[in-house]
């Protein structure tokens, strides 16, 4: 059956960039949906990852289980999966409730299955069928030149998300949209179905490839398919823990990863080979200097790390494009491809944050990218130098060059190594590395070691310390002590400080909740207006320092989502065991917890969750602000701290107020810089009380009024972007 070639070929081209921009449309989506109802605790995301990731498997899986069959017996079947699918719309959560005394990683899944497993898997399988097809109606063309496009789809999606559709569409709207866009779907797919060639023209098609790829071969494309994905979660990771925690990082990483399949696998294949062949130097120029976090600017360091990913994207993703078998086979290749970035995915997003206490899957899956990468010998004089024969003395000579380096690591002047810069040490890393690109073996030592000197055996010393640093699902905690202080880093935001010398000291309130700060005048002339029984809640707990604010006949309750928090709190700091030895510490998604409680359960409530730079937008929508003030009573007080480093939270938090009926003042509270301990804090205090409001301001100055009626629409829980919030 004979198609006309430009239209046909666009028709399988907008049939994949359909299927793919809906299929990354819908992780965030429906990740924005469930978060009201379900919070923001680990076991929820990290379940919908591990749920994204086998419902992809299973798509691709049914892809290769349907290859058995004549194309046109492919798409009939594929056009019944569609619609059986289709019941499923609009996309959204069920409205299931979690059962009682059942653990919510177990139930979650279920949950996030039953609600868009059919649909996913539906949608997932696009990318191998419509290129399977394509080879069958147009044998001799390449195929794999669709998957360029596919993954084009897949970064418009991802970039369309925040950009575009969260900004513009409310929740509702977006369910409808992508329930236009999957009907579209179903109707591009059936006019390729329309099209394909029937069974007798399909057993004419030639067979290029009839010996199946071994086991050494499907291994290779596992492991070139889970270092990039495994790599693109840590460098997420790591750019938010160590460089800068800003807001939507997320998307860079994860958009560069897509776009290295485009290149990998597109027609032109000049550009994939020059990256392919310029990304040994980058991993062994940028990967030690990387661990070792050697850059003065954070957008330097930024920039560096997304560089690194994509070179090495690019590169591993070429080396399978280059192992890929004949059209025939394409989707136990995809089937592989997708196991191995489901694998990565789940080292990087769940083992390794559960094994390790520092972010030690980032230098791994370097070292694993400079194992596989392809490499020729960079430098043609040295080819005879490595030549059978010589090899193995200059394998030696390099083993030797890097035990000298790791021995002057140790007991060399320490300005080789660099303070602020990589130093002397870091030229002859380069110098050797470059004269190792071609000789693997000998690549690899000294990338190994280039790891080691820049990084790693400061890291390993802290590791075998044991008690300095922990992790969780929400990064890396750092604990420090000096003869003076304590302090506690979430990666590069501080979390708490505590004064030492004497009891009086570490009782003193510091960083962002001194006595001179909104949440301190608050909390000092709580007892004035709720007598020296106040009823205390306080979401955030990190190291305890505003239970020093407390009477010990006031009842106080902390909500803290991370269990790791709870424990530094109460055995590496004393504020609660001191101050509020009886406070009860609630552990999950705060928002859920408040909308649990009783009505009017407090007299004051303090939101601490915004002093980091992820902002948790599901606790300042106005449905939060409606659960908070039930939890509140008639004259309750709600502080909210909002102290940011790259966006202004002031107008959602005004938008809210207004729509909840709120009084709101906020305070920006500038410390004296030699006040120890102290920090910029800004605090916003709301209550549906004035006279509660005419006592705080009346409490020192500083308070300023805020416009309401300027400050928009806010967030909702069908609602809500960060976009216009950003600072310039």
């Amino acid at each position: 059956m004979a198609e006309p070639q430009r239209a046909g070929r666009a028709l399988y081209v907008l049939t994949i960039l359909a299927g793919s921009f809906l299929l990354f449309l819908v992780q965030p989506m429906v990740a924005r949906i469930a978060l009201p109802r379900l919070g923001g605790a680990p076991a929820v995301w990290n379940s919908a990852m591990l749920v994204y990731q086998a419902l992809l498997l299973a798509g691709y899986g049914y892809a290769h289980a349907l290859d058995r069959l004549p194309v046109r017996r492919q798409a009939a079947v594929h056009l019944g999966l569609l619609a059986i699918a289709s019941l499923w719309l609009p996309i959204g959560v069920l409205g299931w409730t979690l059962p009682s005394g059942t653990a919510p990683e177990l139930w979650v899944p279920w949950l996030l299955a039953a609600s868009i497993g059919p649909l996913f898997v539906a949608v997932s399988a696009q990318a191998p069928l419509i290129q399977r097809w394509f080879a069958a109606a147009r044998p001799g063309q390449d195929p794999y030149r669709l998957y360029a496009a596919s993954n084009l789809g897949s970064f418009a999606g991802l970039l369309a998300y925040p950009l575009l559709v969260e900004p513009l569409v409310s929740v509702a709207g977006q369910r409808w949209l992508w329930t236009g866009g999957y009907l579209l779907l179903i109707a591009l797919v059936a006019a390729i179905a329309w099209r394909l060639p029937n069974a007798a023209v399909q057993r004419a098609e030639p067979v290029a490839e009839d010996t199946p790829p071994g086991w050494r071969r499907i291994a290779m494309w596992i492991a070139l398919a889970l270092v990039p994905s495994g790599l693109m979660l840590a460098t997420s990771t790591y750019i938010t823990t160590d460089i800068v925690a800003m807001p939507l990082l997320w998307v860079l990483p994860l958009g560069l990863y897509l776009l290295s399949f485009s290149i990998a696998f597109a027609d032109r294949r000049a550009p994939a080979d020059f990256i392919t062949s310029v990304a040994p130097i980058t991993i062994i120029l940028f990967g030690g200097v990387m661990i070792g976090g050697f850059t003065l600017e954070p957008a330097l360091g930024l920039l560096l790390a997304l560089a690194l990913l994509f070179m090495v994207a690019v590169a591993l993703h070429t080396a399978m494009y280059r192992l890929r078998p004949a059209p025939q086979r394409l989707t136990g290749f995809y089937l592989a491809m997708s196991v191995g970035g489901a694998l990565g995915g789940l080292f990087a997003g769940l083992i390794a944050p559960g094994l390790f206490d520092w972010t030690w899957e980032y230098p791994l899956l370097i070292l694993a990218a400079g194992a596989l990468v392809p490499q020729s010998i960079l430098l043609p004089p040295l080819q005879a130098l490595w030549r059978r024969g010589r090899g193995i003395p200059a394998l030696a000579v390099v083993g030797a060059i890097c035990a000298l380096l790791l021995m002057l690591r140790e007991w060399g002047p320490p300005a080789w190594f660099g303070e602020d810069s990589p130093g002397l040490i870091f030229a002859v890393i380069a110098v050797v590395g470059l004269a190792s690109i071609g000789v693997r073996a000998a690549y690899v030592t000294v990338l190994a070691v280039s790891l080691l000197l820049f990084g790693g055996i400061n890291a390993l010393r802290i590791t075998a310390a044991g008690d300095i640093r922990t992790r969780s699902y929400f990064g890396v905690y750092t604990l420090s002590e000096r003869a003076d202080e304590r302090t506690l880093a979430h990666g590069t935001t501080l979390h708490g400080v505590q004064l030492l010398g004497s009891p009086e000291r570490e009782q003193q309130p510091t960083t962002y909740y001194t006595p001179s700060s909104g949440v301190g005048r608050a909390l000092t002339i709580a007892p004035a207006l709720y007598g020296p029984e106040g009823r205390i809640g306080v979401v955030g707990l990190g190291t305890g320092t505003l239970a020093c604010y407390a009477l010990p006949t006031q009842y106080w309750t902390f909500f803290e989502i991370d269990p790791v928090v709870a424990d530094l709190a109460r055995t590496r700091f004393s504020f609660l065991r001191t101050c509020t030895p009886d406070a009860q510490t609630v552990i999950g998604d705060a928002r859920v917890s408040i909308a649990a409680a009783r009505p009017q359960s407090f007299d004051l409530l303090a939101l601490d969750a915004f002093s980091s730079d992820a902002v948790p937008i599901h606790l300042l929508t106005r449905e939060a602000f409606a659960d908070y003030g039930r939890a509140l009573q008639p004259k309750g007080l709600l502080l909210v701290h909002i102290s940011n480093r790259y966006m202004d939270l002031t107008p959602i938090v005004a938008a809210a107020a207004r729509a909840g009926g709120w009084q709101a003042i906020e305070l920006m509270d500038r410390p004296p810089l030699n006040e120890d301990g102290a920090s910029l804090s800004h605090w916003i205090a709301l209550s549906r009380d004035p006279g509660v409001i005419d006592a705080l301001k009346g409490y020192g100055t500083g308070w300023v009024a805020i416009d309401q009626a300027g400050a928009g629409a806010g967030w909702t829980d069908d609602y809500a972007s960060i976009l216009p919030l950003l600072h310039p």
